[in-house]
């Protein structure tokens, strides 16, 4: 269980805390929803959890254990938005080795057919792939590095429908293995397949039930 204590984040920078007294729990094999418009803090949430921010309270727990800034990332696995933009490797088998150089073919091919891209060649360049099946090898680099949390910012952003379709079929399937944190302005076909579901507004999260995301 992913769980959220009293997190604050308020940088120096700042007249208003980015993040107010969050508290938040996620199951095993859970996809939580977090919805809030530009500039409300979801983003930073994630970058808390992937260890990119250190917030300025609260704890962070993984099942009974408190976890420190360095454990922290190793915790989670974040696909930013527009992750296409991100892509160094010369080729998809380059993409997927970039910081682990000694994984075998096996590895690299188990995390593809986990995204549904086992079709198409380890030699294509990754900005040769169509838009969804970029956000999908967006997804598999994360997996291989077995995170806890599988986090997603923004993933439907830039899609069209039938791509947007397409990706939520995909996460309801990724979530029978992993544990899964979605933030978005726009949850759409998300709320669907969510389990759990929180609204976010200058900094504020609350809980909410997905039917009041669907009004």
């Amino acid at each position: 269980m992913l769980r959220l204590q009293n997190l604050s984040y308020h940088p120096p920078a700042t007249v208003e805390p980015i993040l107010k007294e969050i508290n938040l729990e996620l199951l095993p094999q859970q996809l939580g929803l977090i919805v809030g418009k530009s500039g409300s803090g979801k983003t930073t949430i994630l970058e808390i959890l992937a260890g990119l921010a250190e917030p300025t309270k609260g704890q962070i727990f993984w099942r009974t254990k408190q976890l420190t800034d360095l454990e922290l990332q190793q915790l989670a696995g974040l696909v930013f938005q527009f992750p296409e933009r991100h892509f160094c490797g010369g080729t998809v088998l380059e993409e997927l080795r970039l910081g682990h150089p000694e994984l075998n073919i096996k590895r690299v091919k188990d995390a593809l057919s986990e995204v549904g891209l086992d079709h198409i060649s380890l030699n294509i360049s990754p900005h040769a792939l169509s838009g969804g099946q970029q956000r999908r090898l967006a997804l598999a680099v994360q997996l291989i590095r077995q995170p806890n949390v599988l986090m997603l910012d923004e993933p439907t952003a830039g899609l069209d429908w039938s791509m947007r379709i397409q990706l939520a079929k995909l996460l309801a399937k990724l979530k029978e293995h992993w544990t899964l944190l979605v933030v978005t302005h726009d949850p759409g076909e998300l709320i669907e397949i969510a389990d759990r579901c929180w609204t976010i507004d200058q900094g504020n999260l609350k809980f909410t039930e997905p039917v009041a995301l669907n009004k």
